[in-house]
């Protein structure tokens, strides 16, 4: 007999067996308690590599080890498949997205089919056909009814790259494109928000979840909350209707130290409080802060500068005059893009004030600390210089000039967040198209549901002009109004590609379903997902994105349970040539010749031993002679095993064996 292990026949023939004998699709019916396993899907680059079976070989072995244990698991894959690459391949190939994208999914469902992972392939999802993205149309109606989506005119980010908007959420590493690392631009244009701020404060609430500390700590501060009072200034300008303007400061205490006062260049009231003197100078610095990123913006250590505007607002606690400058630091999407300077009490404050001559006024003390201050100090203390309110602690300062200040109709309490709404517009073709119409008659119209999905036209011209190609697409733009059936326009926007990834869970429990997005029964088995693996530089994205709109559904009455994952847990990256294995970076390693030469179950086995998975390790191929002598091993020692027990079962017997036919019958079925 050969005693030689041969993957390459061996695995082909248990997985034709176990596809034979379905022994990996599941069932509703079975009496197993469930458990729902889930690796987030691959987008469809056209091949796999090291790094995504990094991603799944170990979660496949977590879901084989769950189904060893008794329970019923379904560990379903699929496809992330809309999106910019595919777009920018038709640009530069000459190709269609959809061929492209169709091309790579067949591809990479053969890669995937040979890890020899227990997926139930009858659960697939491809986000791109239209029986998948008509369902996030609908669901985009759904949050448009119910307040939660919204359109209207704002700054946005813009990559001169991708040519494309981009939600904040997507601008990384120092003000840059998520995807190409190019510094990221504003524009102003109309656009498609989600009302995510709505759930700011649930989105904080942890408590029913099993996930990383770090992952909680990143929603935290990208959510942002900020507990402390809205203060009016008044506004003394006979040229200008609004008589005040409101900051909020998460320290009212030290509103006795205002020595300066600072809006966003882009605050409106900017042009109206400019003298003519300053217009110059103000304009100037406008035009030049155009070219910074809201990351080099606010950067810690960053030189300060600013305009002085020739105008300004009362301290209405003191009655004294306070100059009005504008400033890069503060943005306008944060409060309400004007910002009282205490530079005793603020690093960033003092830094202004030194650079451009400004008084400094402590007015918060140590306790027990009787001498001049001489640097910052943030902490808490006694208040001084502060009026009535001197001798008493920051901590009953803050309080008491809150209330004072609300019985005189000058400021209020207040929450405020970080985070902004979830912009969604892409002004490419490759995206879900946003199921809305503009009738001259009617204004803005949603598309009735009996008629979705809005199709992609198969007749779209793709061209590097930074809009949407739909937007050129007679076929698609010309329309039917809903409402009153006259002339409409479509919308030519399509929805970022995070809305179709933030309910494809739900899908795969159902995704034959044709009338409805999910079958409730079959959802309400599964969900919520048991064990949630993936990377976490989605963090901010998908996995924020995803408890939204799980928590809007439940909001809804489509769903009854607030969070997507009980489980999250995130890998580590496999590290080649001195980075992360990606395929932007060209450092990719393709694992199709180690399956051919090796076999799948010595590249699984080699990702299971390269490191903790949690902190991923290097790659090396050389530790692959290693696994395949330990599997060598593992086989004869099977083999000899089977000649023993046959010896055996002749001796007992004194009958003889016919041992090629029982060697074929138990060890290679």
């Amino acid at each position: 007999m050969n005693l030689n292990y041969n993957p390459q026949e061996i695995e082909k023939r248990w997985q034709q067996k176990w596809e034979f004998d379905h022994i990996y699709e599941v069932s509703e019916e079975s009496e197993r308690p469930k458990f729902y396993a889930l690796t987030m899907f691959p987008y469809t680059s056209g091949d796999l590599h090291i790094g995504h079976w990094y991603a799944m070989a170990p979660s496949d072995v977590y879901a084989r080890f769950k189904r060893m244990q008794g329970y019923n698991v379904l560990h379903p894959m699929g496809f992330d498949a809309f999106g910019l690459p595919a777009e920018n391949a038709a640009i530069s190939h000459g190709t269609h997205p959809s061929t492209w994208t169709m091309e790579n999914v067949e591809n990479m469902r053969r890669q995937l089919k040979s890890i020899g992972a227990l997926y139930d392939w009858r659960h697939e999802v491809i986000t791109c056909l239209p029986e998948y993205y008509k369902w996030t149309q609908w669901f985009f109606l759904q949050l448009y009814h119910s307040g939660l989506a919204y359109r209207a005119k704002a700054p946005v980010n813009w990559c001169p790259n991708c040519q494309a908007v981009l939600a904040n959420e997507q601008v990384v590493d120092e003000g840059s494109c998520w995807r190409c690392g190019t510094p990221v631009t504003k524009r102003n244009l109309e656009q498609w928000f989600f009302r995510i701020t709505k759930y700011a404060e649930e989105l904080l609430d942890f408590s029913n979840i099993d996930w990383p500390e770090r992952i909680k700590t990143m929603q935290k501060n990208w959510i942002g909350k900020s507990i402390g009072a809205e203060v009016s200034f008044s506004l003394e300008h006979a040229d200008i209707s609004q008589k005040e303007i409101r900051v909020f400061t998460t320290r009212p205490d030290t509103i006795y130290g205002v020595t300066f006062f600072l809006l966003a260049p882009e605050h409106p009231l900017v042009p109206l409080l400019t003298t003519p003197e300053q217009k110059a100078a103000v304009d100037d610095y406008i035009n030049w802060c155009k070219h910074s990123t809201d990351y080099e913006r606010t950067a810690v250590g960053r030189e300060k500068t600013g305009v002085f505007l020739g105008n300004y607002v009362i301290n209405r606690l003191n009655g004294e005059k306070i100059p009005i400058w504008i400033t890069d630091y503060v943005l306008p999407s944060y409060g309400t893009g004007a910002v009282m300077g205490v530079p005793a009490h603020d690093e960033r404050d003092f830094d202004f004030a030194n650079k451009f001559n400004i008084p400094v006024r402590t007015v918060i003390s140590p306790a027990n600390h009787t001498a001049q201050l001489t640097e910052v100090y943030a902490g808490q203390g006694i208040m001084v210089n502060s009026n009535e309110f001197n001798g008493m602690s920051s901590e009953e300062g803050y309080n008491a000039i809150c209330s004072f200040m609300a019985s005189k109709g000058w400021g209020k309490r207040q929450t405020i967040y970080r985070l902004r709404d979830w912009l969604i517009s892409r002004q490419r073709y490759w995206g879900a198209p946003i199921p809305m119409v503009y009738c001259d008659k009617c204004g803005l119209v949603p598309v009735s549901e009996k008629d979705l999905p809005v199709l992609l036209p198969p007749d779209a011209e793709f061209k590097p002009t930074g809009e949407s190609p739909l937007k050129y697409s007679q076929s698609f733009v010309n329309t039917t109004c809903p409402k009153c059936g006259g002339a409409a326009k479509r919308e030519t926007d399509t929805m970022d590609t995070f809305m179709c990834s933030s309910w494809y869970f739900l899908r795969y429990t159902s995704p034959k379903s044709n009338d409805v997005a999910f079958d409730v029964k079959k959802l309400n088995y599964w969900m919520p997902v048991d064990l949630y693996t993936g990377g976490a530089e989605h963090a901010v994205l998908h996995l924020l994105y995803s408890r939204f709109f799980t928590k809007a559904l439940r909001d809804m009455k489509l769903i009854d349970f607030d969070e997507p994952f009980t489980h999250l847990y995130n890998q580590g990256t496999i590290i080649y040539h001195g980075g992360k294995m990606s395929k932007s970076k060209g450092n990719v390693i393709a694992p199709d010749k180690y399956v051919s030469k090796f076999g799948a179950d010595a590249v699984r086995a080699y990702l299971m031993f390269i490191g903790p998975w949690e902190f991923g390790g290097e790659w090396s191929d050389s530790g692959f002679v290693g696994i395949s002598r330990w599997l060598n091993r593992i086989w004869k020692l099977l083999e000899k095993s089977y000649v023993t027990f046959m010896w055996a079962m002749e001796l007992s017997s004194n009958v003889p064996l016919n041992w090629t036919d029982g060697r074929k019958q138990h060890i290679i079925p």
